[in-house]
């Protein structure tokens, strides 16, 4: 019987932490012990090898652009689907389902989700003193969190980075992570569709005022160039002015954008703090309702009637989205989210209440959806989204 002494490979990667895949040094030795009869291997054996030394850069290169990612898109835990209804909940809606028709769960400022008080003072060198990081945060879970969580639409504000020109992520003048780049969030949003390939995500990006930048014709170009390069043409939809079908999307990427790229909401339309915008989308309207802060209510307004001012333009808007008569092939974004910072009313008191008797939106909302289960919601786009347990599970119907 012949006596196989096996194969001994030996990996020995230098990472040079460039994130840049062409400046990664990588050696792999491989040593081979052969009986006669296993020469005529040897070749196939140098090809393994080579393959597992391209695997093993990509996925190298992938950790480090995710790693960057990070204080954006945290880490993947995973999610088992037979655990946790929100991990695939488009996996069963029928694929030639329009998006339009239904009920998706969105975060308003996706990003802010790490931007504590800590976070603010460790950037001061970047921003100086600005609003305490309360009335920025506006989440409290990572985007890979949220996509496990079942949230589908996300609402990035994004701007250039300080001292390098790349585009990274605000909340009007909070610089959220000035290493994070747009590319390296995007490449986590690759990197969870791969696995989760039934579910469908649109991201709404638009260029954040207040930050001391300028949205300039270079910044344009550049945030064209991302979306547009031969990567994105894998992840995006590839339609301008219109929302498909589910099974279009699955997937992939589809851009909500205010610019005229993407779904076309246009700048012009958007009236700032509106609580019933209309829209033209795709030859039809569309309508959104963002009336963020409670500006008709004088600053001695308390929590409560902050609240119920946000609660009752939430549900008149809703109300239309689910009335079959009314415009049932318009795209509905409904924004669950506001603040008014005058009176002290920070996005988790208005969405969580005050910590005492006054329920938050969030809480004032759920027993509305849940008694309207089944019917088309269209976009909900919530802060804290799941500090309310059965927000994101009433919304999808789940």
């Amino acid at each position: 019987m012949m006596e196989v002494s096996g194969i001994i490979m030996i990996f020995d990667t230098l990472l040079r932490l460039k994130f840049n895949v062409r400046k990664i040094e990588t050696n792999c030795i491989c040593y081979s012990v052969f009986t006669r009869a296993q020469l005529r291997f040897k070749r196939s054996v140098a090809i393994n090898c080579h393959l597992i030394l391209q695997q093993s850069l990509a996925q190298a290169a992938l950790a480090e652009i995710l790693q960057r990612g990070a204080p954006i898109l945290g880490f993947d835990a995973g999610c088992d689907p037979a655990l946790n209804a929100t991990c695939n909940w488009m996996a069963n809606i029928p694929d030639e389902t329009n998006l339009i028709h239904m009920s998706i769960p969105g975060t308003h400022d996706s990003s802010t989700w790490n931007y504590t008080q800590a976070t603010q003072n460790s950037l001061l060198g970047y921003t100086g003193s600005i609003t305490p990081a309360k009335y920025f945060q506006c989440q409290e879970h990572s985007y890979f969190q949220m996509l496990n969580g079942g949230i589908r639409v996300f609402d990035l504000r994004v701007a250039l980075n300080p001292g390098n020109g790349t585009i990274g992520f605000y909340h009007s003048q909070a610089l959220l992570a000035p290493n994070t780049r747009l590319e390296d969030v995007l490449f986590g949003f690759y990197y969870w569709l791969d696995a989760h390939p039934t579910e469908a995500v649109l991201l709404s990006i638009n260029y954040e005022g207040g930050t001391g930048t300028q949205d300039t014709v270079a910044f344009q170009e550049q945030l064209y160039n991302i979306l547009s390069g031969d990567l994105a043409t894998q992840y995006w939809v590839q339609v301008n002015g219109t929302l498909g079908t589910l099974g279009e999307a699955r997937g992939k990427l589809t851009l909500l954008q205010r610019k005229r790229i993407g779904i076309h909401l246009d700048p012009e339309d958007w009236h700032d703090n509106d609580p019933n915008i209309t829209l033209v989308y795709n030859t039809v309207n569309g309508t959104e309702q963002d009336y963020y802060e409670m500006d008709g209510l004088p600053t001695s307004a308390s929590a409560a009637e902050n609240i119920q001012w946000k609660y009752n333009a939430t549900i008149a808007h809703l109300q239309d989205a689910i009335n079959p008569d009314l415009h049932p092939d318009q795209l509905y974004i409904t924004f669950a989210s506001s603040e008014h910072d005058t009176d002290g009313e920070t996005p988790r008191i208005m969405a969580l209440g005050n910590g005492t008797e006054v329920p938050g939106v969030n809480q004032k909302i759920l027993p509305w959806l849940q008694e309207n289960k089944g019917k088309r919601f269209g976009i909900v786009m919530l802060d804290f989204f799941d500090s309310v347990p059965g927000v994101v599970e009433a919304i999808i119907n789940a």
